[in-house]
């Protein structure tokens, strides 16, 4: 057997400039000096917020806190507590955990959360590693998502095993810039007829839900995910109590409504911060999916569960309350989430959303309900009233707009649905009068017509919640109540 070596065929011009290439970027890679990142340590937990020292990292980056052994050295064999940044002074830094701080004391070891640099590869174009590079939350995204139900971290909570066909992707996205989003033009059938005929929705609409406690918002939502014309529905439950999670999916949502929904459960028992992530998190798989071209149903309950969990976190780092104890930054945040919604790009894809809105005693005018409606594309109310009278959805129309149905409906129906209003208004005026038997016909042409069409008009607002009413059939019908033969 010969041992003379044998030298391979040469490389290419093209081929030896390649490996040329890639083996200085590995040179390069090897003497880009990676510097030691900081280590802070816990020095104090004060309600819900602990403050370390010496982590040098901005605000909304996450950490991990391992708590420490006897000797003072970290358990490095038990689970850390993941924090996030939520403020500093001076040289102390202000964490929120999202989890249990079960277990930490003084000293505890505080580690930023930390990409390490990747070594080049062949044929791909080499990013120089920056130290301050995106250290926020990443969390699945994806068509796996579909069907199932997660927790604020991706994390699922229906026993059906881990994720498929998802992949990590930052929260905090870059928002589009207002002129470049395509306009509410198109109507969006919801399959809820007082909404179809009265309160007509566009594609890519933003609207508040406004109502007390057990008024029927979460059947009404159910009938929304359920009906409405959409591809993908991301369901939001922040804040609520959790036996109504497990409720809202089995009993009002259904396996229909489950196969094309994302639901993304906090609730209430879970930390502020915990809470703030869910909404940003239901917000941002919605975006995800309109990015790929798909029209998206977000529906959050609540958005005043989100503005309590930002009022725990910023009373709690010292933020001075100002209107009934809400600090200045929880009127920051709601636009800043609210926004996110909406149409994309021309031609791309849309998120209708609903928020539900709480307020306290039925008071219409709680700061947050205030500012909802203000940055909100219309707002449909419930009343607590029609529910104890047993009308179902008990939305009070009189008191509902949406801001975008004259952009969205034609004229005849414009004409029909104010035509109804002013029926409606000239009846609920007069209904004293008439349930005392005050009332005599002949004397207003108008009120006699309105007393006349009134068992019609309610018909037409009230809807079984297993019975779809489509678009077009309901405003034939609102056409047939207001111009009777």
């Amino acid at each position: 057997m010969s041992n003379t070596f044998s030298p391979a065929a040469p490389l290419s011009a093209g081929r030896q400039e390649r490996w040329t290439r890639y083996l200085d970027d590995l040179q390069a890679f090897a003497a880009t000096p990676v510097p030691l990142e900081p280590q802070g340590k816990l020095v104090r937990v004060a309600g819900l917020v602990l403050e370390a020292t010496g982590v040098k990292v901005p605000v909304g980056s996450v950490c991990e806190i391992h708590a420490p052994r006897q000797g003072g050295s970290s358990r490095r064999g038990s689970a850390p507590v993941k924090a996030e940044v939520v403020g500093f002074s001076g040289d102390r830094a202000f964490l929120m955990p999202t989890d249990e701080v079960q277990g930490l004391s003084s000293g505890a070891l505080v580690l930023p959360r930390f990409t390490p640099p990747q070594a080049p590869q062949l044929g791909k174009p080499q990013h120089p590693w920056r130290r301050d590079e995106d250290r926020g939350l990443h969390l699945p995204m994806g068509v796996g998502l579909l069907g199932r139900v997660v927790d604020p971290h991706g994390h699922p909570l229906d026993r059906r095993g881990p994720l498929d066909l998802v992949h990590d992707e930052p929260m905090i996205r870059r928002p589009i810039n207002a002129m470049d989003r395509d306009p509410v033009r198109t109507p969006l059938d919801t399959g809820v007829r007082s909404i179809n005929a009265m309160l007509t929705v566009g594609r890519g609409q933003r609207l508040g839900l406004f109502a007390g406690t057990g008024v029927g918002k979460s059947v009404l939502l159910g009938m929304m995910a359920r009906y409405t014309q959409a591809d993908v529905i991301v369901v939001g439950l922040i804040g609520e109590r959790g036996r109504e999670v497990k409720e809202f999916i089995e009993d009002i949502l259904g396996e229909e409504g489950l196969a094309r929904s994302v639901v993304v459960a906090a609730p209430a028992d879970a930390p502020p911060l915990v809470r703030m992530q869910g909404a940003t998190y239901s917000t941002a798989i919605a975006e995800h999916f309109r990015d790929q071209g798909l029209h998206v149903l977000l529906l959050m309950d609540s958005l005043t569960r989100y503005a309590m969990a930002q009022r725990e976190i910023a009373l709690a780092i010292g933020e001075p309350p100002a209107t009934k104890g809400y600090p200045p930054s929880c009127f920051a945040k709601l636009p800043q989430l609210v926004e996110r919604s909406g149409n994309g790009l021309a031609g791309e894809g849309s998120i209708t959303a609903f928020y539900t809105v709480l307020s306290e005693g039925d008071d219409q005018q709680d700061p947050i309900a205030d500012a909802a409606r203000g940055i909100l594309d219309g707002h449909i109310v419930l009343s607590r009233e029609l529910a104890e009278a047993g009308h179902y959805p008990a939305i009070d129309i009189e008191r509902s707009i949406s801001r975008v149905m004259s952009n969205v409906a034609p004229q005849t129906h414009l004409e029909a649905a104010r035509r109804f209003r002013q029926l409606l208004a000239k009846y609920n005026k007069a209904r004293d009068l008439i349930q005392l038997g005050a009332y005599q016909s002949g004397h207003d042409h108008e009120l006699d017509l309105a007393v006349r069409l009134h068992p019609d008009m309610i018909r037409l607002l009230q809807q079984d919640m297993h019975s779809p009413a489509g678009l077009d059939d309901s405003v034939g019908q609102l056409k047939a109540v207001v111009n009777p033969h």
